[in-house]
């Protein structure tokens, strides 16, 4: 996928940081030798949570260690990956990162206190979501062409949730509002659950969460499923199309992915055995499948090659965000 770093350069990353690592002071043999806080920067119940949870509980058998999930919501994540970066890097408190304060906000927002690429370590990344663009179940549309006439059409407000000012629903909403409706408007939540909610309730008229957080509530006849926001469509709902196929532009590629993340100081080797925890976790039969059933990408990644990723995806959505010419509220 686009979003993969050419292996050429991860080739020379890697042997890069491998010489680096032996000047670096190793990690205790002890650890972990109490509770390892895994801090997520969005409400209970959506993609980042659902991964968090899935992982850290099974990380925790792997480590012999319990591994508490803390949601702490507020500024589209920042709050929480600023808690990150300040704590003491000794592995005992990591951040369940995601698109939005990783790779979006610190070049959206003001003065978010942190510079991702610097002050944050990356540990692993835990799988890729597409976002799906989702409707209230008693909504007079029931495909994506219909849904497009309607936005187009539209004699009164029409509104779109997103998790959070600057995720990347929220920007895949504004490129909506750019192509189709100039009057849409934006209503930010703290997290995909009760974004969710209010969708389902008809408060809202769409959203684009996490396919991973959707799927539960399409089975269950509460949201329908209209697309995925990828340029190709999930093997998750295969029937499903995406919104490049209907609306013709061409790179509308919206996903939301949550790795791990430390305080940059973290020692290079203790970052090396998260890393190889981590991918054991993510790519165990039932982990795995559980994880892709809902629509994630599960690709396990060395340090160097998520770090690269991350710088990727930081350069895609500055360009969507210049582009649209989408400004921050």
């Amino acid at each position: 996928m686009a979003w993969f770093a050419s292996t050429r350069a991860i080739a020379a990353a890697t042997l890069a940081a491998g010489l680096a690592v032996a000047a670096l002071p190793a990690w205790p043999d002890s650890y972990p030798s109490r509770p390892i806080h895994l801090i997520v920067g969005f409400a209970p119940g959506g993609s980042g949570d659902i991964f968090a949870r899935v992982i850290g509980a099974r990380l925790a058998a792997e480590l012999g260690q319990s591994v508490v999930v803390e949601n702490r919501s507020g500024a589209g994540g920042t709050i929480a990956a600023r808690d990150v970066v300040n704590a003491a890097p000794d592995g005992y408190v990591l951040s369940a990162g995601q698109t939005p304060e990783i790779a979006i906000n610190p070049y959206f927002m003001k003065d978010v206190g942190y510079d991702p690429l610097l002050d944050l370590r990356p540990i692993a990344l835990g799988g890729v979501v597409p976002l799906a663009l989702v409707v209230p179940a008693n909504a007079p549309y029931s495909t994506l062409p219909e849904f497009l006439t309607f936005l187009r059409t539209a004699d009164r407000q029409v509104t779109f949730a997103s998790g959070g000012v600057g995720t990347s629903g929220h920007l895949a909403g504004e490129l909506l509002k750019v192509k189709y409706n100039s009057k849409l408007t934006h209503v930010p939540y703290k997290g995909a659950g009760q974004a969710l909610t209010d969708v389902v309730g008809g408060q809202v008229d769409f959203y684009f969460p996490g396919l991973i957080a959707a799927i539960p509530m399409v089975k269950a006849g509460k949201l329908k499923l209209l697309a995925v926001a990828t340029t190709r469509r999930s093997a998750a709902v295969p029937d499903i199309p995406t919104v490049a196929e209907a609306t013709g532009i061409a790179d509308f590629e919206f996903t939301l992915w949550a790795g791990f993340f430390a305080p940059h100081a973290i020692p290079a080797d203790l970052a090396m055995h998260l890393n190889d925890e981590i991918n054991q976790v993510i790519t165990e039969p039932a982990i795995k499948a559980r994880l892709q059933d809902n629509g994630a990408e599960v690709t396990p990644m060395s340090i160097y090659q998520f770090s690269a990723f991350v710088k990727a995806e930081a350069a895609r959505y500055q360009a969507i965000i210049r582009d649209a010419n989408i400004k921050s509220e």
